[in-house]
């Protein structure tokens, strides 16, 4: 039994009858499926017997759910409320259950109003793991019996803030011993744990995506670097290295790879980690292209990102920054954001932006900002006031982040709600410098109607450098569609370079 990507509905061997419900998060627990599904009042948790298709509803709530997991007579799930978002506030729950029956007992491991706790997991000593970042940190704790205990304390992230269903940061080998990722910054180590001993595990990687998966005594992941693109592979996990590829990435080649380094900025008392990729070459001073990433509650990837090289083989720097809001830095900086979405993030952008500058990378007046998503919306607020930028690039952007509250999924509305302020709205009068507009017709997550919007505002006033709507393209901007976005923007780039009699690069 799966879940149809079109309906959301569940299809397979047994038949369950079509609601208006999205199901996910499904896991077998040994006699029943189990998951999670949705519709416009809440979440429910259910089991569903596969011959028959017959469904039980074993938790419901007008807020979320995830995660169930069972072992044995146990089951563990996840829950947060509609006003919040998971990586803000969020509970473990535990009970006992039989198949054909009901939770009974339920009890609140761990999370509150002030604690981030998710991915549960039964583990082979029979303890409840989980990760909450009680202390600051996301970190690994387990739980049994009302006892809880801290499995692997670092001052570093050991999870990645929960978008999507089923992620994994860590995984439990047969032998008990665990195997989890731990990011600092943008920089992801994979480590084994074993009595309370933190052991880094030697590989090529420094982005591993949640997806950790036992294999044997091995390890499956999702790796990637600013030299190797993203594959899957099973890593050893004796510390010997060994490492084997199972699906190499995709083949893109490069003539010269522009290979990263990071950069520290101070900005309003916090310091900014930025990823810089010099241009090909890197002969001095150079056009530079800042790059907030989306989310906003990501970070930036230190991997290898075929836009990046698009315009650093054409003689670009450009600059990824981990703006305060970001991921990978503790809850203090994650939190950072809140209530201040379009003034300490731009104003973060506005510092790296200066020290390019000021440090002779950037030529003074070829420095431009470009993001995708909540990216674009950065990218626009930092051209709606005075500042270093040249022109905005913004593609699939949020414009108007109190009117996505009401417009926006389900899942992302308390996330507007919690990050924008009452003057949060892109507003054409406002705009400074040219902006290039790029998005999707078709795009779900954020309409093109307030880009198009936008456009209309800008054009009067002359700074509408063009405005790219991509037919039969959604919010995630891929395939020949991103080929013309791309070409589009860097189009736009050297347009305004020869019209301010500064070198174009080839």
């Amino acid at each position: 039994m799966r879940v149809n990507g079109e309906s959301g509905q569940l299809i397979g061997a047994g038949t369950v009858s079509a609601t208006a419900h999205t199901y996910g998060d499904l896991t077998w627990s040994g006699f029943e499926l189990l998951g999670v599904r949705e519709d416009a009042n809440g979440d429910e948790l259910v089991a569903v017997e596969m011959s028959s298709g017959r469904l039980r509803v074993l938790e419901a709530t007008d807020g979320f759910l995830a995660s169930p997991r069972v072992s044995g007579e146990r089951l563990a799930w996840v829950r947060w409320g509609r006003s919040v978002m998971p990586w803000d506030s969020s509970e473990v729950w535990a009970a006992s259950y039989l198949p054909d029956g009901q939770p009974v007992g339920l009890v609140r491991v761990a999370g509150g109003p002030d604690e981030s706790a998710f991915q549960p997991q039964w583990g082979v000593d029979g303890w409840l793991y989980f990760m909450s970042d009680r202390t600051g940190w996301w970190n690994l704790y387990r739980w049994r019996d009302g006892r809880t205990e801290p499995v692997a304390p670092v001052e570093a992230e050991c999870a990645t803030a929960p978008w999507e269903s089923g992620y994994a940061n860590y995984a439990i080998l047969p032998d008990g011993r665990i195997v989890m990722t731990i990011q600092r910054g943008p920089v992801h180590e994979l480590a084994v744990v074993s009595s309370g001993a933190v052991v880094r595990l030697p590989v090529p990687y420094t982005s591993i995506k949640p997806f950790l998966a036992v294999v044997g005594d091995r390890v499956a992941v999702i790796g990637s670097s600013p030299t190797r693109m993203q594959e899957i592979a099973l890593v050893s996990t004796d510390g010997s290295g060994r490492v084997e590829v199972v699906r190499a990435g995709a083949d893109h080649r490069f003539d010269d790879v522009s290979v990263p380094q990071l950069i520290e900025v101070q900005s309003g008392g916090a310091q900014v980690t930025a990823i810089l990729y010099p241009p090909s070459g890197d002969a001095g001073p150079a056009p530079v292209i800042v790059r907030p990433h989306a989310g906003p509650t990501y970070h930036s990837d230190l991997r290898l990102d075929g836009e990046v090289q698009f315009f650093t083989s054409r003689g670009f720097a450009v600059v990824h920054v981990d703006y305060r809001g970001s991921t990978g830095y503790g809850r203090a900086f994650r939190k950072g954001l809140d209530g201040q979405w379009g003034r300490v993030d731009v104003a973060d952008c506005r510092a790296v932006a200066e020290h390019m500058i000021d440090t002779g990378r950037a030529i003074p007046g070829a420095v431009f900002i470009s993001g995708a998503s909540a990216g674009g919306y950065t990218a626009l607020r930092a051209v709606s006031e005075d500042g270093p930028f040249a022109m905005a690039v913004a593609r699939s952007a949020i414009v108007d982040p109190l009117r996505w509250m009401t417009t926006a999924p389900r899942f992302q509305r308390p996330h507007a709600a919690i990050l924008a302020s009452p003057d949060s709205t892109v507003r054409a009068d406002q705009v400074r410098r040219p902006v290039l507009l790029i998005h999707g017709v078709r795009d779900e997550i954020v309409a093109i109607g307030d880009t198009i919007e936008l456009a209309e505002g800008l054009r009067g006033r002359g700074l509408l450098a063009g405005l790219l709507a991509l037919e039969n393209v959604g919010h995630y901007v891929s395939g020949t569609g991103l080929v013309a976005a791309l070409e589009a923007e860097l189009d736009a780039y050297r347009s305004v370079l020869k019209d301010a009699g500064l070198p174009v690069p080839g």
